[in-house]
């Protein structure tokens, strides 16, 4: 099956499985009892009824409607797929409503009308308003689009944005005041080419007019040519943006970049070439934003320039223009002061806020999403990352702030720091966590042995972070058999290596890895045929490529129970100095943030110096994730109220980890409820050190027993997405999964795996390994563009 029709059928499962599509209604308030639904509908509603209608402000007080935004389209204009209609847009409007949420915490409603007259659509939008805090547009064709923005604008009391048009032009505008800060250059002065005047475009050009760009020195191209004074097509808008004299009708686009200060592309791909670009001005600037290829490709535009700054719609190059920077935190602030519009002081604030944070200090969390050490305002970071943290408490404030000056904001806000703190917390800024720690692992791919690949769950893992670049996986087992499962699925394992230690092809590397692992075990009650023969069992054969360097990380336990996996990878790879006993961490995924539990897979019953241990290998690990660990050591007593051995085995754990790192946030023993109750905490318990530090994020259990309970019941009951367990202390990667994983619990242990992998072994270079390896060329599976 052909690359592009296995992601065909991975995004159609992805789409239907479980709930079909992508957004489902939550209640806010309890539902349980007879009483609060009688609150919730008949006969309780009717207060709040009346409230909105003797005061119909109260509406904000008392429904959804100040945090609840259409997303709105006719699906005439469906990037990429132009004119599909509304049913087949629903899926493309479902997405944006899930951006808004995970990225602002607004809630969407998306709305898909069957309607192409511009009059009847505006009417329709406008009957809708009593139900929404603001009104998204997407994906509606030009210069329809214009018109209906237009008058929706006008005749509305709520904010309205038409995205395709505004989004890009926000964001390529911070962009661009940065860029043209760093090659010196004024707005007012640079001549602009522009390719491409559809609806992006337009709302760009006007937009840099805004910033202090001058109408005389733009040219603009279509598909019919340069737009100039002889052409009867053009509106007002395009018309004052026509370039006049002789020749004009005539110029190509190769003339227009001659001397050019800055070309921005809103076409198609491989328009503009490297001549073009080698006859633009000293210092120029290219926006190349045509997806998915930009007008011209990055790698040859730097080629042509040196002196370039280069941005485009790409996440897999520096400077992305992406969207996804301006739409939700915009909304964000329109909605918070109760904004009647979104105008043009609101999307200039929102320009210079996006652009002033390109210039501060990025925090590690960034740099480690983008595997970077310390990335730097400049020509390859004019933008920020749409991982950032701060965005949201960065640009909503801006947006706000804009809305009440221009006299659009019903709701001023009084308390900004007050308020900057609600917005973090509407998210939690750890809840990048996983697209942070997977944005790391595809900067620097990892090879990743699959112990258990006649797996149909990992198989189709290993297709996943393949396809996603996130690892290289090594395939172990029989290859019939491998193959026989991955073609019954439809699984694409063509690029992949399959080894099957029993091979007889493999004889001399078993020969090889026996006497290696011999050598450490011969005086551990192994003998050399015992080493031999355990060079057939795959997580020892896997174990010992890690160990010798054809492996970066091992990934088992699927099939097996923990002893059977780890008691090789103990025996291979051991543990890292200082380490007597490791642990196993999970971490849950939840809405306040990830949530990090030890030991739940390892250790039955600590000793209070084990248990010690314990806490600081973790806190270590937390510390990886460039979060600070704010730890609760958990028991069924409170802070002494126990004599019990366990209680008092929490207590002396406790004592043990203040002595050895006394600045770590770690308090206990205490209950759970404790941990995550401020309130009864700070009323009973003054004197501990969790009750102004933020939420706590790290627990850590008196015992195995109570460690797995607990994770299987946040788990199942809670809701929370896992990872794990994660084993600390292994001297290398090597994870094991839990039995019965699903394909994406799989998954995210290879990128926890991966970004292991990437801080143990910092000067590794896995392509340069790969390409050099005589052995792997062997079997020359080895996926080259992932």
């Amino acid at each position: 099956m052909q690359n592009n029709e296995l992601r065909r059928q991975q995004a159609l499962e992805y789409h239907a499985k479980g709930r079909p599509g992508k957004i489902e209604v939550v209640p806010t308030k309890g539902t349980k009892t007879q009483r609060e639904l009688s609150l919730a509908y008949s006969p309780g509603v009717a207060e709040p009824c009346k409230d909105i209608h003797d005061n119909v402000e109260n509406v904000y007080k008392y429904t959804a409607k100040g945090n609840l935004v259409a997303v709105i389209t006719n699906g005439t204009a469906v990037l990429g797929l132009g004119n599909i209609g509304p049913e087949a847009s629903k899926p493309v409007m479902e997405g944006k409503g899930v951006l808004f949420k995970i990225f602002a915490d607004i809630d969407v409603f998306d709305i898909e009308i069957n309607e192409h007259d511009p009059e009847k659509f505006i009417q329709i939008v406008k009957a809708l308003e009593p139900t929404f805090g603001g009104i998204n547009l997407e994906d509606i064709k030009a210069p329809e689009c214009f018109v209906i923005e237009r008058r929706l604008r006008e005749e509305l009391r709520i904010p309205v944005m038409h995205d395709d048009q505004h989004g890009t032009a926000i964001i390529s505008g911070a962009a661009l005041l940065n860029a043209l800060e760093v090659q010196k250059k004024k707005i007012e002065r640079v001549r602009f080419v522009v390719n491409g005047a559809g609806a992006a475009a337009m709302a760009c050009v006007q937009l840099y007019v805004s910033l202090g760009a001058k109408y005389e020195n733009f040219i603009l191209f279509d598909k019919d040519g340069p737009l100039h004074d002889g052409r009867t097509d053009l509106d007002d808008v395009r018309r004052k943006f026509s370039i006049k004299g002789e020749g004009a009708s005539s110029k190509t686009l190769a003339d227009a970049m001659k001397e050019a200060d800055v070309f921005i592309g809103l076409s198609v791909g491989g328009v503009v070439s490297q001549d073009m670009v080698r006859s633009m001005a000293k210092n120029p600037i290219v926006f190349a934003m045509a997806n998915p290829d930009p007008e011209i490709p990055y790698d040859l535009a730097v080629e042509a320039r040196k002196d370039l700054i280069m941005a485009t719609g790409r996440s897999d190059y520096p400077n992305q223009v992406n969207n996804v920077l301006g739409f939700p935190y915009i909304f964000r602030g329109a909605l918070d002061v109760r904004a009647t519009a979104i105008n043009e002081a609101m999307k200039l604030a929102a320009v210079h806020a996006l652009a002033e944070l390109a210039k501060s200090p990025v925090p590690d969390i960034v740099n480690l999403a983008y595997n970077e050490r310390n990335m730097l305002f400049g020509p390859t970071y004019i933008i920020p990352k749409p991982l950032d943290p701060r965005l949201l408490s960065t640009v909503a404030p801006a947006v706000a702030k804009a809305a009440m000056d221009s006299g659009v904001a019903q709701s001023p806000i009084t308390n900004w720091d007050a308020y900057r703190l609600s917005l973090n917390k509407r998210l939690g800024l750890d809840n990048h966590l996983l697209r942070i720690l997977g944005n790391k692992a595809r900067k620097d791919p990892k090879r990743v042995v699959f112990a258990e690949a006649d797996n149909i769950r990992i198989l189709k893992a290993a297709q996943q972070v393949m396809d996603e670049g996130i690892a290289y996986p090594i395939l172990l087992g029989e290859e019939k058999k491998i193959r026989k499962i991955a073609d019954a699925a439809g699984i694409d394992i063509d690029n992949m290596p399959i080894i099957d230690p029993r091979h007889e092809d493999l004889a001399e590397k078993r020969k090889e890895y026996g006497e290696l692992f011999f050598a450490k075990r011969q005086r551990k009650g192994l003998n050399r045929y015992e080493a031999f023969k355990s060079m057939k069992d795959r997580i020892h054969f896997g174990c010992m490529m890690l160990d010798t360097g054809e492996a970066d990380a091992v990934i088992s336990g699927l099939t097996k129970n923990y002893p059977e996996t780890i008691r090789p990878a103990l025996q291979t790879i051991g543990t890292e100095a200082g380490v007597k006993k490791i642990a196993g961490m999970y971490i849950l995924l939840t809405k306040k943030g990830p949530l990090f539990l030890a030991d739940a897979t390892v250790n039955f019953n600590p000793t209070a110096e084990e248990l010690a241990d314990i806490t600081l290998m973790v806190a270590k690990e937390v510390r990886t994730f460039n979060m600070r660990p704010r730890i609760a050591m958990l028991s069924y007593s409170n802070f002494g109220s126990s004599n019990s051995p366990e209680a008092n085995l929490v207590r002396e754990a406790r004592a043990i980890v203040k002595k050895r790192d006394p600045n770590l946030i770690c308090d206990g023993e205490m209950q759970g409820i404790l941990a995550f109750n401020k309130e009864i905490l700070k009323d009973n318990y003054p004197f501990c050190e969790l009750i102004d530090v933020g939420e706590v994020n790290t627990l850590i259990f008196p015992n195995l027993s109570s460690g797995n309970i607990a994770y299987n019941l946040l788990q199942e009951i809670g809701g929370a997405e896992s990872i794990g367990p994660i084993l600390l202390g292994m001297n290398k990667p090597v994870h094991v999964l839990q039995l019965g994983s699903s394909v994406q619990s799989i998954v995210n242990m290879v990128i926890i795996s991966v970004v292991d992998a990437q801080l143990k072994c910092k000067d590794c270079n896995v392509q340069e390994e790969v390409s050099r390896s005589k052995w792997w060329k062997k079997f020359q599976k080895v996926a080259h563009d992932v």
